[in-house]
């Protein structure tokens, strides 16, 4: 199924893949419409819910929303068919559970309309803390020593999956990791904003699965080229230091 609500072309766009995320979508919606700026497009990637994500979502009659539902594999393949359908120069990932604060598209607009950038990276917000870029140690942090986190603080331009392709699907928890590790190890130009664009959830499947997401960042950082006996001691010493979370 696909729907299409009075599309034009701002400069950001705003994707999300959403599967049976009824109870925690009323909150992202929301969010969007308390934004002071409405220069933005939304695009939903539906799984094929079996819930009444469908039907919350067709009630949203305010916004510029695009919706398309059909069944998937996994969330980088449905942001992958939301990347295609986004009509932005920009786009910014929103999980279902994410939230953005009422300013944040005002701020990632003006940060775009001052420079003519790869990537805006703002802070975020996430259990209780605001997390920014870490130090510029790829080898250590991976994407984060460019970024502070792939959903809600980073406009990303879109053209970039022109030269970098798609979300991979080698890597099914980390495909987001992989891409902007990718970018940023390209010299891309990154501006580091300094406002917080809103509250990330960390009750998807990486915040549960720790082994999993430690294991797919150690992959991430050998398909990178990052030297592989150092990156085997930095994921050991991973391991050692979540054991009791595994």
């Amino acid at each position: 199924m696909t729907s299409d609500i009075n599309r034009n072309k701002p400069t950001l766009s705003i994707i999300t893949a959403t599967y049976n995320a009824a109870s925690v979508l009323p909150r992202l919606i929301e969010s969007l419409r308390l934004q002071t700026d409405q220069d933005f497009e939304w695009v939903v990637a539906d799984g094929a819910s079996s819930d009444n994500t469908l039907e919350l979502l067709a009630q949203v009659k305010d916004l510029n929303l695009a919706v398309d539902s059909r069944p998937d594999f996994g969330i980088y393949d449905a942001l992958n068919r939301a990347v295609t359908m986004a009509s932005g120069k920009y786009y910014l990932v929103l999980g279902a559970d994410d939230r953005l604060f009422p300013e944040a598209v005002a701020a990632f607009r003006s940060a775009v309309d001052d420079s003519d950038v790869d990537i805006i990276t703002a802070k975020v917000f996430a259990d209780g803390i605001v997390h920014s870029v870490r130090r510029p140690w790829p080898w250590l942090y991976g994407q984060f020593a460019y970024v502070s986190s792939h959903a809600v603080g980073t406009a990303i331009r879109k053209g970039l999956h022109e030269k970098f392709g798609l979300y991979s699907h080698r890597f099914p928890m980390a495909a987001d990791q992989f891409f902007l590790k990718k970018v940023g190890d390209s010299g891309a130009n990154i501006v580091k904003a300094d406002f917080v664009a809103g509250e990330f959830s960390t009750e998807g499947t990486s915040g549960n699965d720790i082994l999993g997401a430690l294991t797919e960042c150690f992959r991430v950082q050998l398909a990178t080229g990052e030297y592989r006996f150092f990156q085997l001691v930095i994921f050991l010493a991973r391991l050692f230091k979540n054991y009791r979370r595994l």
